[in-house]
């Protein structure tokens, strides 16, 4: 009995640990960086790191994101204080590690922190690369994210050396970067500066005006630029994509436009319908149709989808409702057809071309090709618009 009792103990856990395997995921992201890509806990609301909002982009069967970044380190104290090391011991083959430092690095007056642009912070990127390769991880650099400071009207960088440097590192040992500070910094322009203000920590009941640190809505859109760049330089990622990321400030005809593949719509009920009526004209329910889904184009949050008659293929026009629940937001993005808002209810943030409003029932917002616009929900209620574009761009 005892021989039986072991026997039937080991084929469990013998079970257990194949049913483990087989569930771990394909390969994992590890993260190093600081307190712009870190994680954060309801108790530090709203703000939020690019690299907790990376996920939702991942299915989580092929990727797993493992979050190490952590607030105030720069490539130095990050080594110094073993977490580049405790990551190694995790690393594995098919894995990769994203490499973004900058902002620590430039504190002059904080030696366990500050690298010279020009010799100690290229020796502690390299660092990191060989770190990865030695275990048969990709390694990727990611210049610095932008942060949201103007200057009689410009929109400061505040990292020129060190995203040079990083670039010229990424050459000299072949790795593939993602340029962050140029499309977080062309982002922000898009969104002018007081249209960006609520994806950063401008938090009046807090008082705090930090240009530094993102906002949930903030942290998704910068997460959305990541990933688009990181499908850029590695295209085969875009197969692997949950959600869209036609996201940030670029504009139709420069080239690096990239498609992504349209997530999967759970099976509704058929629209009610009269089957004798020789038009083709129909009437459904929106119950029926609608959806839930994350923010379009790299916005925060819940949002549900209604979309009305869309398996009519010969209408000239598009009709859809979006319910942007709390916290919720369309990110930013160039328009390549002229498209019309009508908010329902509720209040939100509307910024086109850099110019940012306050909305509620009863606008209508037009935007025409050409231009660029994002949504953010406000307040407690649900924020609820009804949108229409043609189904073509050509007017």
């Amino acid at each position: 009995m005892q021989f039986h009792a072991s026997f039937l103990v080991g084929i469990f856990a013998f079970a257990f640990a194949f049913q483990a395997k087989c569930q771990a995921p394909t390969h994992r992201i590890f993260i190093a960086a600081d307190s712009t890509a870190a994680s954060y806990g309801p108790e530090r609301a709203p703000q939020a790191g690019w690299g907790q909002a990376l996920q939702s982009w991942l299915d989580v069967s092929q990727w797993q994101v493992r979050n190490h970044a952590v607030g105030g380190r720069s490539t130095r104290s990050f080594i110094n204080e073993g977490r580049l090391e405790a990551i190694e011991k995790e690393l594995q083959a098919g894995d990769v590690l994203l490499i973004q430092f900058g902002h620590n690095d430039a504190k002059r007056e904080d030696p366990t922190r500050y690298t010279d642009p020009d010799s100690d912070y290229p020796q502690f990127l390299s660092r990191y690369i060989a770190a990865a390769r030695d275990k048969g991880a990709t390694p990727i650099l990611i210049t610095p994210v932008a942060r949201l400071l103007y200057d009689f009207g410009a929109l400061l960088d505040t990292h020129g050396r060190y995203t040079q440097a990083m670039k010229q590192v990424a050459k000299q040992h072949n790795v593939q970067l993602i340029d962050l500070n140029a499309s977080s910094m062309a982002w922000i322009r898009a969104l002018g500066e007081q249209g960006a203000k609520p994806y950063f920590m401008f938090v009046p009941e807090q008082n705090k005006a930090d240009g530094t640190h993102f906002s949930v809505a903030g942290a998704t859109a910068v997460a959305c630029q990541v990933m688009r760049g990181w499908v850029e330089i590695a295209p085969q990622m875009k197969a692997t994509l949950k959600r869209d990321i036609d996201c940030g400030a670029i504009s139709a005809g420069q080239g690096t436009a990239v498609s992504t593949p349209s997530v999967a719509a759970p099976a509704v009920a058929a629209p009610v319908q009269d089957a004798g009526n020789p038009h083709g004209s129909q009437v459904i329910r929106e119950q029926d149709i609608g959806r839930q889904q994350p923010g379009p184009h790299g916005g925060a949050g819940p949002t549900t989808a209604y979309s009305f008659f869309a398996d009519v293929s010969d209408l000239p026009f598009v009709m859809r409702k979006r319910v942007l629940h709390k916290g919720a937001g369309i990110g930013l993005h160039p328009q390549h057809k002229d498209e019309i808002y009508y908010i329902v209810s509720g209040r939100g943030l509307y910024v086109l071309d850099g110019k940012q409003y306050e909305v509620g029932p009863g606008h209508a917002l037009l935007t025409r090709s050409g231009s660029s616009h994002a949504l953010q929900q406000t307040g407690e209620e649900d924020l609820v618009v009804m949108l229409a574009y043609p189904t073509t761009s050509a007017r």
